[in-house]
């Protein structure tokens, strides 16, 4: 397929800008450059912040049921475009087209449709009171929010945010991740295309500190921030934020564990295994790199997974054979490869992978490495504590069922989990023992609109989804009538 040129563009006030400073896109397939992105700094943010100042005036008191009808086209242009996004998505992450051609897309547009729809399909509540008032609670929209979303599912975490703020009745100001630009810029041409008002989606490229990230999260007219991205960024923005007591919601890092029982179905579990490590490089916050075995199991495992995942097959992003892509740049990919090169120096054992596959041109240039499986690391040593963020996975054995949930939880991280087993009372009692903001029993990566999403520990502060985004994205507002 031809290599495409991408000119990225902000987008303030409903128009496009292609601003001054000019920083190389790269495709991670490859390492060439597939375009341009502007790179904001405090005049752009105080542009973009003081328009959706100004539209939040009249976009906050936009009827529910208008704002549902704007945004529910702002989806379907998105699905009207699925094929070229798709592409657009694979372009900028290097994941293979087969992952973004399965539903992906009708998950972006279902992120603002949902929404759309929530706001004005749910009430709230009303409390008599025995003396003759009556307490009724309204959700008023907050202001202007900034969506600081990361490089890794852009398009997928970018309307997560998106589809809520606007729905219920804030204004928006986007800062994408600099390695990914290209697909919030086609997001803001489908908003444009649609009509949403100008100054309600706010657009501005740039980098983290001392540029548009910096400027955006220190603003005194910003009023949330949604973040999701690295542990130690949130940490920064935190800090950056605090001046101004802004409301915060963070998803940050994971390093989920992926328990295995004996007895569960082992060729289920395989599969589900492999997903769950292995979904877009590894670089998914939701992912089970951390993969404990009760030691019945534990050899067939072994041999039954590194069978399975050696059929994982990278190359070009844009060949629907791919199954595995390229990490996102090449400081990256070394700062993965770091953690195995620590490993001589321990007792763990690469039993597949820990090396790059050989690809002909272009590709041969880009950042791959193949899915890589350790065994015999210890629960408290670097590669099993931190975050990789790549296609590499440690295996443990574990003998009782408290040992399984005190390795689990033994990290700093605390994000999702997965829990294979057949018995029942053991799902329940393990669920509720790990320290997770989501569990998946018996499958991986399952979501629901509606329930709430986040981490505890260091993965993050608050939940979304459902009427969790609406607790952040809105205010609430008590209001006590007399009946005299």
């Amino acid at each position: 397929m031809q290599k495409p040129w991408f000119e990225v563009e902000h987008y303030i006030d409903g128009e496009f800008v292609k601003g001054g400073n000019r920083f190389e896109v790269f495709y991670p397939a490859t390492n060439e450059a597939i375009g341009t992105a502007p790179e904001g700094g405090e005049a752009e943010v105080d542009a973009a912040v003081a328009v959706a100042r100004r539209a939040f005036g009249k976009w906050g008191r936009t009827p529910a049921a208008e704002r549902r009808r704007i945004l529910h086209a702002f989806a379907d242009g998105i699905r009207a475009r699925e094929e070229e996004l798709a592409r657009v998505e694979s372009w900028d992450v290097g994941r293979p087209i087969r992952e973004n051609a399965h539903g992906y897309i009708q998950r972006v547009a279902a992120n603002i449709e949902f929404f759309a729809d929530f706001v004005v399909t749910h009430g709230s509540e009303a409390y008599p009171m025995d003396t003759g008032y009556v307490n009724y609670v309204l959700h008023r929209p907050v202001g202007v929010a900034a969506l600081i979303t990361p490089w890794n599912v852009p398009m997928l975490l970018e309307t997560w945010k998106i589809g809520p703020a606007l729905a219920f009745g804030n204004t928006v100001v986007l800062k994408p991740a600099e390695f990914t630009p290209v697909g919030a810029w086609k997001l803001a041409q489908i908003a444009h295309e649609v009509g949403l008002p100008p100054g309600v989606f706010n657009v501005v490229h740039g980098f983290g500190p001392d540029s548009a990230g910096a400027f955006l999260t220190g603003h005194p007219d910003v009023d949330l921030i949604s973040f999701t991205g690295e542990t130690t960024t949130g940490k920064a923005i935190m800090k950056n934020a605090a001046d101004t007591l802004k409301k915060l919601s963070f998803e940050m890092g994971g390093k989920g564990p992926n328990i295995i029982f004996a007895d569960a179905d082992l060729e289920q579990v395989v599969k589900i295994s492999v997903r769950s490590s292995f979904f877009n490089q590894g670089e998914f916050c939701l992912a089970g790199p951390r993969i404990l075995v009760e030691r019945p199991a534990y050899e067939e495992f072994v041999e039954r997974f590194a069978e399975a995942s050696k059929g994982l097959r990278p190359g070009d992003p844009m060949d629907p054979e791919t199954t595995l892509g390229s990490l996102i740049s090449s400081d990256h990919l070394q700062k993965v490869q770091g953690f195995l090169d620590e490993l001589p120096s321990t007792q763990a054992e690469v039993v597949l992978g820990g090396d790059r596959p050989e690809l002909d041109e272009p590709f041969d240039g880009g950042n791959y490495l193949n899915a890589t499986i350790v065994t015999g690391a210890k629960p408290r040593e670097r590669i099993c504590q931190q975050e990789v963020f790549g296609p590499v996975v440690t295996v443990t054995p574990f003998d009782e069922e408290e040992e399984a949930v005190e390795i689990a939880n033994g990290v700093s991280y605390g994000l999702s989990a997965v829990v294979q087993t057949r018995d029942l009372g053991r799902a329940v009692r393990v669920s509720d023992a790990l320290e997770a903001g989501t569990v998946w029993v018996n499958d991986f990566f399952v979501r629901d609109l509606r329930v709430p999403f986040g981490g505890m520990k260091q993965s993050g502060i608050g939940r979304e989804g459902g009427i969790y985004s609406r607790e952040f994205f809105t205010e609430a507002k008590n209001v006590c009538l007399s009946n005299r």
